[in-house]
């Protein structure tokens, strides 16, 4: 076994002993309650009894039979769950400790954990400016260890983000109701932050399937510490660019623009009826997912 592969099932373990545990204590009851069953699925039929809806009539078997049947439904409590993550070029920054991509990765672990002790089916879409690998639903820890280990070692050809093509390659796939989290910076902005460019995207995935957003952002990326002259670089771009950081009005620019970006991506996600939180690097996100499913 390759030295590499071993570093990799290293942290898969150790990803899989804290994740695990968490959702084993905390979130097992708060994920099932808060994402419940897609309604009522049909079951069986049976004759018509007086009281029964006549809506609820199987037309097609009264027909063949020449007396009324009605369909009977019951809960439907199994779930599948979507992990739409971002692995573009900016998922690599990270000033505290944490890069964004490592705590996607441990929430996306976390959910999945969670949604495999409700014996619900985990399937997982990886994009940037492209979709990158599409995983299947399924059940069971070991598909969700293979979920976890391709978020650690993924190498996207990308390098952009577009969220559009992540949601419609998500709703043309997934053709029955699910619940989605959507792991992303929302670094997918119109060039003057005055506007999104997945809200089309957005508003069709949440009409159809239940859509939860999750903003993974770093304190850097809203404020710029007065550190002198800098280069910055946009991970995504390649464009680079160089910084008095010193100047409290570039410093002022710089946090106005990230308050305008982050306001146009709220308004958005509230406008699409997509329950949203926020989690920083080094934050504790087990607190921001409890408050995540209070919403529910």
């Amino acid at each position: 076994m390759k030295e590499n592969e071993e570093d990799i099932l290293r942290k898969v373990r150790k990803i899989e002993i804290k994740t695990r545990g968490l959702s084993n204590d905390i979130f097992a009851g708060k994920y099932h309650s808060a994402f419940k069953g897609r309604g009522m699925a049909f079951s069986e039929v049976r004759d018509y009894r007086p009281g029964d809806d006549v809506r609820d009539i199987d037309w097609n078997v009264t027909a063949r039979n020449r007396k009324p049947y009605i369909k009977v439904y019951e809960e439907e409590r199994e779930l599948t769950m979507m992990l739409l993550v971002d692995v573009s070029a900016s998922r690599l920054f990270g000033t505290r400790g944490q890069l964004k991509k490592n705590l996607m990765t441990e929430i996306a672990a976390v959910l999945a954990f969670s949604a495999a002790q409700n014996n619900d089916k985990i399937g997982c879409i990886f994009f940037s400016d492209r979709i990158e690998k599409y995983v299947p639903p399924k059940k069971g820890r070991q598909h969700v260890l293979r979920i976890i280990s391709d978020l650690i070692d993924f190498e996207p050809e990308g390098k952009g983000t577009d969220l559009n093509e992540a949601l419609r390659f998500f709703t043309n796939v997934m053709k029955k109701r699910c619940t989605a989290f959507l792991l992303t910076d929302f670094l997918d902005l119109a060039p003057d932050a005055a506007g999104v460019n997945f809200e089309e995207g957005l508003k069709i995935a949440a009409a159809r399937h239940d859509v939860v957003g999750i903003r993974i952002c770093d304190r850097r990326e809203a404020a710029l510490p007065d550190v002198g002259i800098v280069e910055l670089q946009d991970a995504e771009t390649g464009e680079k660019v160089w910084v008095d950081s010193a100047s409290r009005r570039t410093r002022e620019s710089y946090a106005a623009y990230w308050e305008a970006a982050s306001t146009v991506v709220a308004q958005a996600l509230t406008k699409c009826r997509v329950d949203w939180v926020e989690v920083e690097t080094g934050e504790d996100y087990v607190a921001a997912l409890l408050r995540l499913f209070k919403m529910r």
